[in-house]
């Protein structure tokens, strides 16, 4: 657990609360971080499992914080697997929504968690998506730069990569690449790790088998299947060294997700916004490049400023709501 304690009057409480991880953040009536900590007790790494779990872990990352102050959660923690289910909010949403469709759960404290729903979008053809924790992270970036509600493609990458379309304040539709958990699958337990080695490789190498897979995927989007297994063959052949099979790995699923959602894009005008952990943003920003790709502006974790929007909405910052 992590923390950076700053002066301020405390006003809220805010959880980031995914599969694998915990932030919470403790922030002023005007939405200032006043501290932040981290744990590893997403919801599938509770401390015990169950109801008992999520109390542990909620209690344990806000010790010594005060008492007595109101809780805003969003992310799995409201999913069917999650403390409490919120169920998703239909695309076309705007973030209102995510207020309004809020529950609740009480803590054995006597503390009361709100926890904002997810999204879920249902075109007329093809399959149903969903999403919890990006509506947040993008409801904070809109907060921090109004001009983008009014018409922004957000990239969000991750174990599950979102593609996000928001027109006038509101999320039209959204499209999920399994990209992180595909790179992980393969690289552990498939036949293409087999070559793999973590023996250090020099910056020039790991960058132009990363260019090269990106370069390759997007060439041959449907032939993906074929591509992946020259992880292995040219691991066989050394036509790659093994300490960049992994970079040639990402770089074939980035590239094959960034051609699909590039190919998607019904505004090729709109800015697109990445949102997340800046070391992989880096790496789409770079795939990007390699294929001509529009300039994408860099956001860093929204949440905070997401969280305590929804907060705001609800009702738990009533003397902020009054006084802004």
């Amino acid at each position: 657990m992590t923390g950076d304690a700053k002066g301020g009057q405390a006003s809220l409480i805010a959880l980031d609360w995914g599969t694998s991880a915990l932030r919470a953040y403790l922030m002023d009536c005007d939405g200032v971080v006043l501290d932040a900590r981290s744990s590893n007790c997403g919801i599938q790494n509770l401390p015990q499992p169950g109801e008992a779990g999520f109390e542990k872990a909620f209690s344990d990352i806000r010790a010594c914080w005060p008492d007595g102050l109101p809780v805003i959660a969003g992310g799995m923690v409201g999913s069917a697997q999650g403390w409490k289910e919120a169920p998703y909010i239909l695309c076309p949403a705007d973030f209102t929504q995510l207020a309004d469709a809020s529950v609740r759960v009480a803590t054995g404290a006597g503390e009361d968690v709100v926890i904002a729903p997810g999204m879920i979008c249902r075109p007329d053809h093809g399959q149903p998506d969903v999403m919890r924790g990006e509506e947040i992270q993008i409801a904070g970036a809109l907060a921090q730069n109004p001009r983008l509600g009014v018409n922004a493609e957000f990239l969000l990458p991750g174990t599950h990569s979102k593609w996000v379309r928001v027109s006038r304040g509101r999320v039209v539709d959204f499209t999920t690449y399994m990209t992180g958990e595909l790179f992980s699958v393969l690289a552990r337990h498939s036949i293409l790790g087999r070559l793999m080695s973590e023996t250090p490789a020099e910056r020039n190498a790991t960058a132009a088998a990363f260019v090269e897979g990106v370069a390759a995927s997007a060439a041959e989007p449907d032939r993906l299947q074929h591509l992946l297994f020259g992880v292995r063959t040219r691991g066989l052949t050394g036509d790659l060294a093994g300490n960049v099979l992994s970079e040639y790995l990402s770089g074939l699923l980035i590239g094959n997700e960034m051609a699909a959602g590039l190919g998607r894009r019904t505004d090729p005008d709109a800015p697109l916004i990445l949102i997340g952990e800046q070391a992989l943003c880096d790496r789409y920003q770079k795939a990007l490049r390699v294929l001509g790709g529009p300039p994408a502006e860099y956001i860093d974790d929204a949440s905070p400023s997401g969280l305590y929007l929804v907060a705001r909405k609800v009702g738990l910052l009533k003397a902020a709501s009054l006084s802004g």
